[in-house]
Order: C-alpha cells, then sequence, then structure tokens
C-alpha cells in the first residue's frame, strides 16, 4: 500500500500558510492588511507565516507607497503555484484513497 501524506508539502501544514496560498492562488496580489484581516490573526503572527513562505520562494513581496503610507503586497511565484498545486492533489488523492 502507497504511504497516503507522500506528495504532501511540510510547508504547508500549518493553516495560516495554507489560506495564504489559497487566497494567493486566486488573486494576482494582495496587501497586508487584507490577508491579516481575512485570516484573522496578528500582525506577529501573519509576518512569521510570510517570511517562511518567501524563504522557501512560493511568494514575492513587494513594497510600495500609496501618497506617503507604506503598502506591501504578496503574490505567489510560479515555483508557489507548482507546489501548492501539487500539494493540494496529493491531500485530493489521500481522500480518495483512503476508504
Amino acid at each position: 500500500m502507497k504511504n497516503p501524506i507522500t506528495g504532501l508539502n511540510k510547508v504547508f501544514d500549518n493553516r495560516i500558510r495554507l489560506g495564504v496560498m489559497s487566497i494567493l492562488l486566486v488573486n494576482e496580489e494582495v496587501n497586508f492588511n487584507d490577508l491579516k484581516q481575512m485570516l484573522e490573526v496578528t500582525d506577529g503572527n501573519l509576518a512569521t507565516h510570510l517570511v517562511n513562505l518567501e524563504e522557501n520562494g512560493y511568494i514575492k513581496v513587494h513594497k510600495g507607497f500609496i501618497g506617503k503610507k507604506t503598502n506591501t503586497t504578496y503574490a505567489v511565484t510560479k515555483s508557489g503555484e507548482k507546489a501548492f498545486t501539487d500539494h493540494i492533489t496529493a491531500l485530493e488523492n489521500m481522500i480518495k484513497g483512503i476508504k
């Protein structure tokens, strides 16, 4: 019997990183405050998970300004999109395979 967790990506084990990737996959880019509000997490908690995703090359960060106010936006990278869709496929296969 094949190991049911083969193909799962450890980076996406956390619900916040899973949420970030789910949001970014269906949006071109999302700013920090919108992510924080959608996921209902603190600044520090979100920032920690965003750094993890960025260090793994799954998201890209763009820092800019709107007027004089800073605005940080996030978008999924091509490798992030592939890694996340592979993870979702592995989850689906695991669910289908367990009866």
